[in-house]
């Protein structure tokens, strides 16, 4: 019996080789979170090389194995979110320790500060909104009072999904040793049986992607019949002496908004593809909102978002505090019926999907969910609306994130080297207070 392993020319070669690069590789990384020395231009050193740094005064609370483990996790996300770990003294003073960190480290980004017993998250607004940089920091905070760890897991759990833009070994320029080692490793790779390897990911990747579009089909299905049975229901003649042609437009309009909606989730072949089929939904349904005030003779309703408990609702008409289960509260668009029922200490007719565990609030039901609501709610709203919701919290997964194309032409991708050139009013300070408020808005005041 012959022994292909033993006797398969050239495939002890490219083990060695590839066990050689991987070794170099290892030795040319970059060394994890620094807790060496202290102060602001240490931590500021440690944080360009790390994105993470704690104060050796803070190693008793927050460890070094700690620390790597949401420095990979930084890493793994590539996106500029910085972190420092550091005592409340003289050395990082309260009113400035923050501006003073993103002036020496220089990179536009998210910059999330533990200090003492306070923590806060400060933010470029190209990066991140200061009102989501001190959402997501302050539930955090409250989530685990006193728990270093677990207040970071927690933000970088919901924050890395968030941030736009790279992390610093994306900014730099010029190009190390690294960068030269691992494309031939990958080359050994492709000789040694890599290329099956990324061929069977690539396979496996494409059917949870028609898996999880085919769950989210049912749902878009019932969006699409649901907005169908409000056209049908609709008692409007074009041609009626009465009908005008603003009218005839809105319901025009609504129709093409409907057969869009069908053509687009026709040709759906992804998740994330299933966006323009929402947007088109409530395009239409804002078309319809119109038409019934044109023909009430009531003043244009403004353009708003759909109701959040179920975009079927129609165009929201205020907003309404409400929190979910063991999340913070949050402000959401609602529609008058949703609007009536809170204000009566009711709960919300919420907008539920079938999900392994039986049906559940659509924020609890997977990351397929993200485009869909994306198209209902977009880009600059949706992240604020599910903080501390599952879907929420599967956002801040690079592999699950629902993409934010951003403002049409604006090409800003952020994580750029911008050295002292920022808004100082963005990085505030601490109060004393404990940290992590609602009312900083993010802003760079003092501790």
């Amino acid at each position: 019996m012959r022994t292909f392993a033993l006797h398969r020319p050239g495939r002890a070669p490219v083990v060695a080789l590839l066990a050689a690069l991987l070794a170099a590789l290892v030795l040319l990384l970059p060394a994890g979170p620094a807790v060496a020395a202290g102060g602001i231009e240490e931590a500021a050193k440690a944080l360009k090389q790390g994105q993470v740094y704690v104060d050796p005064a803070m190693a008793g609370r927050y460890s070094a194995g700690q620390a790597a483990a949401l420095t990979a996790r930084i890493k793994a996300a590539d996106k500029p979110v910085f972190v420092a770990v550091v005592p409340a003294d003289e050395q990082y003073p309260a009113l400035t320790t923050a501006k003073d960190l993103r002036t020496r480290v220089g990179v536009t980004g998210v910059y999330a500060i533990w200090r003492g017993e306070e923590f806060k998250a400060f933010s470029d607004p190209a990066a991140l909104s200061g009102a989501a940089a001190a959402s997501i920091s302050g539930a955090a905070f409250r989530a685990h009072p006193g728990d270093i760890a677990g207040t970071l897991d927690d933000f970088a759990g919901q924050a890395l999904g968030q941030v736009k833009g790279k992390g610093v070994a994306s900014s730099g320029g010029g190009v190390g040793v690294a960068a030269i080692v691992v494309p031939v490793a990958l080359l050994a790779l492709a000789g040694g049986g890599g290329f099956l390897l990324l061929r069977r990911s690539k396979r496996k990747k494409a059917e949870k992607a028609r898996a999880e579009l085919a769950q989210l089909r049912v749902v878009v299905d019932e969006d699409i019949t649901a907005f169908g049975e409000e056209l049908d229901r609709l008692d409007f003649a074009p041609g009626a002496p009465e009908a005008d042609d603003a009218q005839r437009a809105d319901y025009a309009h609504a129709l093409d908004c409907y057969d869009r909606a069908k053509r687009e989730m026709d040709r759906a072949e992804r998740p994330d593809q299933v966006r323009p089929v929402t947007e088109a939904l409530a395009d239409g349904r804002f078309a319809l909102a119109t038409l019934t005030a044109r023909r009430e003779q009531r003043p244009l309703p403004d353009r708003r978002p759909p109701c959040f408990f179920d975009p079927r609702h129609g165009p929201s008409v205020k907003d309404a505090d409400w929190a979910p289960a063991g999340a913070a509260r949050r402000s959401v668009p609602v529609c008058a019926a949703d609007a009536a029922r809170l204000t009566a200490g009711q709960e919300p007719e919420i907008r539920t999907v079938q999900t392994e565990h039986g049906r559940e609030p659509y924020w609890n039901a997977g990351p397929a969910y993200s485009p869909w609501a994306g198209g209902y709610f977009g880009g600059g709203m949706l992240p604020g609306l599910l903080v501390g919701t599952a879907l929420g919290s599967m956002l801040a997964t690079p592999s699950t994130a629902w993409a934010d194309t951003g403002a049409a032409g604006s090409g800003w991708e952020g994580g750029d080297s911008s050295g002292a050139d920022f808004n100082p009013s963005d990085y505030g300070g601490f109060d004393g207070g404990g940290g992590g408020d609602f009312g900083g808005g993010g802003d760079f005041g003092g501790f």
